[in-house]
């Protein structure tokens, strides 16, 4: 049985403001489903008998304009589903039209997604597939509009050549291809674009040398760091050279888990926190080089909730976003003086 897709005015759930909400309403097999089309009108201005605006409505033209085009939408969307024989419910079938990714391009899908990770907390993620949309725009001029099935063999030669020539080395090039991979993908299966299109069965990105040499620090290097004087230099210069001590010594803790540490974590003479990446729970001994460096960021007054590097500040950095663009912002600074600091040991 085909569903049947209707606009009524809703007259039992009123509003504050004694308006009634229109309402999409989907019908199958006896089944309802209803969504808010976000208007809402007095009850004097709907026929309930035809089910539209009376004359004297106000806004009347666009009311039936976007009633119009809601409905076109829902019934394209069930001619779809019945051609391609998808079984569906009144509740399925709304919940797989909000679920559409209402975009056809590369750069829409990127947006997309990176809008999908922000919204889910997943920032890491979403400065990946941000980096690499930029990439591509500069690549491209600017000209991301373009389909999916634009993306081939040649076009991924084109661009890690441009790569390459911009300065690039295969583990950035591998990244950004790898980020390509997984947007084309998602747009396969949300059907943006055929599998037949999948450029990257011809075009491998394993080719590209991603290993990273090794560099080995000795214990002599690290008393020397700790032995240099800094005391003429500048205070980011110092908390640079403390953060590399305290994940030396604190079981090569990262630099995002050094931001979040707070006093609180700190028990019993051990570290101990979840780290942020895996959500793991890590447990190692509080030696004296960190015991030293905690102590000298100590403030008056200090909870178990602040932090215990000057990175982040609880009162300031209230929200996700906030905390991932300092410490973004923090770690670029610090590798600046750490690459500074290795030149003179």
């Amino acid at each position: 049985m085909k569903a049947n897709i209707e606009v009524i005015c809703y007259k039992y759930k009123p509003l504050k403001d004694g308006t009634l909400p229109l309402m999409l309403r989907a019908t199958k097999d006896r089944k309802r489903k209803y969504v808010s089309l976000g208007l809402s009108l007095y009850e004097k201005f709907w026929d309930f008998e035809k089910g539209k605006p009376k004359r004297n409505c106000p806004n009347k033209e666009q009311i039936e304009r976007l009633i119009a085009a809601k409905t076109a939408e829902y019934n394209d969307l069930i001619v779809e589903m019945t051609a391609q024989q998808h079984e569906y419910t009144a509740e399925t079938l709304v919940s797989h039209f909000h679920n559409q990714v209402r975009c056809a391009t590369v750069v829409e899908l990127y947006d997309k997604l990176i809008d999908d990770m922000k919204r889910g907390g997943k920032l890491g993620n979403a400065g990946v597939y941000k980096y690499s949309r930029t990439s591509l725009l500069k690549f491209t001029g600017q000209r991301l509009q373009i389909p999916f099935s634009d993306i081939d063999a040649v076009w991924l030669r084109r661009y890690e050549n441009w790569l390459r020539t911009s300065g690039c080395g295969d583990t950035t090039i591998s990244q950004l291809f790898r980020t390509l991979r997984s947007v084309f993908n998602k747009a396969i299966e949300l059907q943006l674009v055929k599998r037949d299109y999948y450029p990257f069965d011809t075009y491998k990105i394993s080719k590209f040398d991603t290993r990273t040499k090794k560099r080995a620090i000795t214990k002599e290097d690290v008393r020397k760091v700790i032995a240099l004087d800094l005391s003429q230099g500048y205070p980011s210069e110092r908390l640079a050279r403390d953060i590399f001590v305290f994940s030396y010594f604190g079981a090569g803790i990262n630099f995002a888990d050094i931001a979040l540490l707070k006093y609180g974590n700190i028990r019993d003479g051990r570290v101990q926190y979840v780290r942020k990446k895996t959500g793991k729970p890590i447990n190692f001994l509080l030696t004296e080089e960190m015991r030293n460096i905690i102590v000298k960021y100590q403030r008056q007054g200090q909870t178990d909730e602040d932090y215990i590097f000057p990175i982040l500040d609880r009162r300031v950095h209230r929200t996700e976003q906030q905390r991932y663009d300092r410490t973004h912002k923090v770690l670029t600074n610090t590798n600046r003086w750490l690459r500074k600091i290795g030149q003179r040991v």
